[in-house]
């Protein structure tokens, strides 16, 4: 199964635990911002807008500061000038990696992410070239004491769900990109909290690393994301837990 997934809930634990809420705020604010831009500010009639809010709350944010980020997205206040760029490459091993920035300095942006990849064994590669190992789908991770596979496959299935995999500690549920908010709504209702719910990009296929190169990946996608004006960092690794959360800890 999908080693990213695990990244993604043992991540987001360590989030819950870290000082890293002004970096998260940045980050939402930017989703905030584009999604508004893009698809206008009503979340009745814009899914990505609705998902941002979504999640901002999730993180706490003040309602103030989604206010002014939408606001800012429609031109109603003023802002930084922001670019929405994927950028596609590739990690150890022959991952493929696809990096999702929104950015006021496209130029400075192309170094700096070259710079991350190729310090931890990866590189850039031209536009095409990795999109087409991934495909858009809802993706919602659900820490396993939150429900047992019985529960989570009748309510996740009934609302639209593609699929529900054991990935470890966590479900993994798959959906078609318009009905992730029905199957999250789904699961909010039976009480279930997901660990992430997001529509993204996720492989068709994954590439199994372990040892040296397995960590050399995870420092990789951890430079990545902790960068400001990167959002999402999608891979098609496939990496056992206990790595995963040796490289967290460490």
């Amino acid at each position: 199964m999908s080693g990213h997934s695990k990244w993604a809930t043992i991540k987001h634990k360590k989030a819950a635990t870290d000082a890293r809420r002004g970096k998260i705020f940045t980050k939402l604010i930017r989703e905030l911002t584009i999604a508004a831009r893009v698809g206008g500010a009503d979340p009745n009639s814009n899914p990505r807008l609705r998902t941002a809010i979504l999640a901002a709350k999730g993180e706490n944010m003040p309602n103030d500061n989604i206010d002014r980020a939408i606001q800012r997205g429609t031109g109603q206040l003023e802002g930084e000038t922001l670019d929405e760029v994927m950028f596609e490459g590739y990690g150890p091993g022959g991952v493929g990696v696809l990096v999702q920035v929104v950015t006021s300095n496209r130029n400075r942006i192309v170094s700096e992410i070259r710079h991350m990849m190729s310090k931890n064994g990866g590189n850039l590669a031209e536009s095409g070239a990795v999109g087409w190992m991934f495909q858009r789908k809802g993706d919602i991770v659900v820490p396993k004491e939150q429900a047992d596979e019985e529960k989570m496959m009748g309510i996740v299935l009934d609302a639209g769900a593609e699929d529900l995999r054991d990935d470890g500690s966590a479900w993994e549920v798959t959906t078609p990109p318009e009905a992730m908010e029905k199957v999250r709504e789904a699961l909010a209702a039976a009480g279930i909290k997901p660990a992430s719910a997001e529509v993204g990009w996720l492989p068709q296929n994954y590439v199994k690393l372990s040892g040296p190169q397995a960590q050399q990946m995870l420092r990789m996608v951890e430079a990545l994301e902790d960068h400001d004006d990167v959002q999402h960092v999608y891979a098609n690794f496939d990496i056992d837990e206990k790595e995963i959360q040796a490289a967290v800890a460490s």
